[in-house]
């Protein structure tokens, strides 16, 4: 990947962007996976003690079946026969745990009240004791069924998010960062490499200067030579000593 980029300012400043987005992602994400194993324990501790608590009624209630079909004699078939509006119904409505929807189902009674001859006879007071214990049963089953999806939904939601989160912390952020000390290490090599040439450069130019101060040198010194010289032909007397030849 980073044999695949240019190593210029622009990309650095690119990837530095990107390693900040990463970064502030990866710490939301890790805020939200924290969240969501919070409320994923506490459901699993409901779970935990719902189930425990509905063996116990559903013990209670079979036993309390029993009771009452044994004082008011077998009323299953009638009951299966006789039709009856619903007297518990359930509803839904969704919660929202750090941008995860969890459907919570809630149930609540119609208000309808059953009228049936059954227990006229004998054991009445039994089958109204069976009636109540059968509908605390199914408010907690359907409570459990509540906990249940939302710890399946959570679950799945746990296990994206810590993926995301790994990836991010094992794979992205690692090959961003690897990226940038790429480019930082070829950018100190080409001002490396500008640094030696602009040295060479600057030698170069004393050499040049040193030389044109030398050759100025000598031009001087030619000058002042043949001025002296100007200045003994001029104290020459040509009229008493006559021309002068070289």
């Amino acid at each position: 990947m980073s044999a695949q980029v240019a190593p210029t300012r622009m990309a650095l400043t690119l990837y530095k962007g990107k390693l900040v987005g990463a970064k502030k992602g990866y710490e939301l994400l890790k805020k939200k996976s924290d969240a969501l194993k919070a409320r994923f324990r506490v459901i699993a501790k409901q779970i935990y003690e719902l189930k425990k608590q509905m063996r116990e009624d559903a013990a209670t209630s079979f036993f309390s079946m029993t009771q009452a079909q044994y004082a008011a004699g077998e009323f299953k078939s009638k009951v299966l026969d006789t039709p009856h509006p619903a007297a518990i119904r359930v509803k839904t409505r969704t919660d929202n745990v750090a941008g995860v929807k969890l459907p919570i189902f809630a149930s609540y009674n119609t208000g309808v009240e059953i009228k049936d001859n059954i227990g006229l006879s004998g054991g009445g007071q039994k089958v109204v004791s069976c009636r109540n214990k059968y509908h605390q049963w199914v408010e907690n089953l359907v409570k459990l069924a509540s906990l249940q999806t939302s710890f399946v939904t959570m679950d799945e939601a746990l296990k994206v998010t810590n993926r995301r989160v790994n990836a991010l912390e094992n794979v992205t952020i690692p090959r961003i960062e690897g990226i940038i000390k790429y480019i930082n290490r070829e950018l100190d090599e080409l001002e490396r490499e500008d640094f030696t040439r602009l040295k060479k450069v600057v030698e170069k130019k004393r050499e040049n200067a040193a030389k044109e101060d030398k050759r100025l040198a000598e031009v001087k010194q030619k000058m002042q030579n043949l001025r002296v010289e100007g200045d003994l032909l001029d104290d020459y007397d040509l009229e008493k000593k006559g021309d002068v030849y070289f």
